[in-house]
């Protein structure tokens, strides 16, 4: 995709949205660390219901360490992995009780320093909280990137090198938030509304499904050839 397209791919989602932003319910900066944290492999929906109690008695991390191991696995219990999930929250915010006077850190290193943060959970709190200009590669990124042709790679660390480099400066801020929505609701993973698109004419995916009900063609695979022995 070129400069030119790329700047009109995010102008049209952003006139679409303007004011896009994430999915998951939170009251503070805590609770969307929390909700990030334990969001792998879950929906934000299946999140959001989860979190909805516990966030009305838990706001800080002094909170959460008081509610306990055992108390958080009762909220979340609904969530995959919620018994991993449930010692890194533990853990995580005895740190942050520990050494940092309770708040949560501006900063990648520090974030990731975290049991359970990895670098797309720290991306997204650093741009939802603390407006920094980061994108947080998750699998519907990665594969509006790899699919449109706005940023190829095979590692989310790729997708997000291409995106920092691409990326046009008045779209930065909200960009990660357009593409996963652009990926959770039209460019689906098994069938991509491409006849509802709005911005199907820049993208270069070969496969579009131009017609509602239609299903993506079928592309044979190609077989490696092998030298004999």
């Amino acid at each position: 995709m070129k400069k030119d397209q790329i700047f009109e791919f995010f102008r049209r989602l952003a006139e679409a949205n303007p004011a896009p932003e994430t999915e998951l319910a939170y009251g503070n900066t805590y609770q969307l660390l929390v909700a990030v944290t334990i969001s792998a492999q879950a929906t934000d929906v299946g999140v959001n219901k989860a979190t909805r109690r516990l966030f009305e008695e838990v706001k800080t991390p002094a909170q959460m360490v008081a509610l306990g191991e055992e108390g958080l696995k009762a909220h979340i219990k609904s969530i995959g992995l919620f018994n991993t999930k449930a010692k890194n929250v533990i853990a995580l915010s005895e740190i942050l009780v520990r050494d940092h006077g309770g708040e949560v850190p501006a900063d990648r290193d520090a974030l990731t320093a975290l049991p359970g943060v990895g670098r797309k959970t720290a991306n997204v709190v650093l741009n939802t909280a603390f407006g920094m200009e980061t994108f947080a590669v998750d699998t519907h990124i990665f594969r509006v990137g790899n699919r449109t042709g706005l940023a190829k790679g095979k590692t989310p660390e790729a997708v997000e090198a291409g995106l920092d480099k691409k990326v046009p400066g008045p779209f930065r801020l909200g960009a990660h938030h357009w593409l996963i929505l652009h990926g959770r609701y039209v460019c689906k993973a098994r069938t991509p509304e491409c006849w509802r698109c709005g911005v199907v004419d820049l993208c270069g995916f070969k496969g579009k499904v131009l017609e509602q009900g239609a299903k993506p063609p079928v592309t044979k695979k190609k077989v490696a050839r092998t030298k004999k022995a």
